[in-house]
């Protein structure tokens, strides 16, 4: 895979398209309460007592897709000094046993995060210690559908979740669990992006989870500038 990457499915071009619409309107919203919360505190001694609060959501929102995005175009930093002092051949058997780490790796994270997620939303936790063999049961779920935020206030056209995650009772803030969500979302798009790769790496189609080299990329570019002034 390349920075230049181009889905081959049509699920790969859904997921693509969640991503960087995702990540493009949070930049946008984080810049937005961030820059209204400055000109409101500096010129008119006040501000949006949830602006913080959103903005650190929104972060960690971002950090999330970011994780799923950066295997896409390979951006995370990788060292492979050791792995190319075997031959070609050897380099993908490692490829392909460093994917399949990863994909455990993923599917770990994914479990704790539907873990925890689960009873903020009053949904069952997944039962086995490492990997998910089924769902307690519901009875002994501890129900937190009730658990708000601290300063975001909770919006009218939501109403309607009230008798379905708190009994009826009314919210004054936003419940826990829709912030929470990006939790299993995000390392379900994770898990998703480490198969994706692993597959690309079995059908031939890379030769390595690392591409890019961020000193070797920074050094061709200062040459290419160079030769260019």
């Amino acid at each position: 895979m390349s920075a230049h990457y181009q889905p081959e499915t049509a699920l790969g071009r859904f997921v693509n398209e969640i991503e960087e619409t995702a990540i493009a309107l949070i930049l946008g919203v984080m810049t937005i309460i961030t820059f209204v919360n400055v000109v409101l505190r500096y010129g008119f001694n006040t501000g949006l007592v949830w602006g913080l609060e959103a903005v650190t959501f929104l972060f960690a929102w971002l950090v999330l897709f970011g994780v799923s995005y950066a295997v896409k175009v390979t951006a995370h930093l990788g060292v492979d000094a050791v792995i190319n002092l075997f031959s070609p051949a050897t380099r993908v058997v490692l490829a392909l046993f460093a994917g399949a780490l990863c994909i455990i790796y993923a599917s770990l994270l994914m479990k704790g995060a539907w873990d925890y997620w689960a009873n903020f939303a009053n949904l069952p936790q997944t039962t086995g210690r490492w990997f998910p063999i089924g769902l307690e049961d519901m009875k002994r779920t501890s129900y937190r559908g009730w658990y708000e935020v601290v300063d975001i206030r909770f919006p009218e056209w939501l109403r309607w979740i009230e008798p379905i995650m708190n009994e009826g009772e009314h919210y004054e803030k936003l419940p826990r669990f829709i912030p929470y969500v990006m939790l299993p979302f995000g390392m379900a798009l994770l898990l998703f992006r480490y198969i994706q790769a692993t597959i690309r790496l079995a059908t031939g189609r890379s030769k390595s989870l690392i591409v890019s080299h961020e000193a070797e990329d920074a050094i061709d570019d200062v040459a290419h500038m160079n030769r260019e002034g």
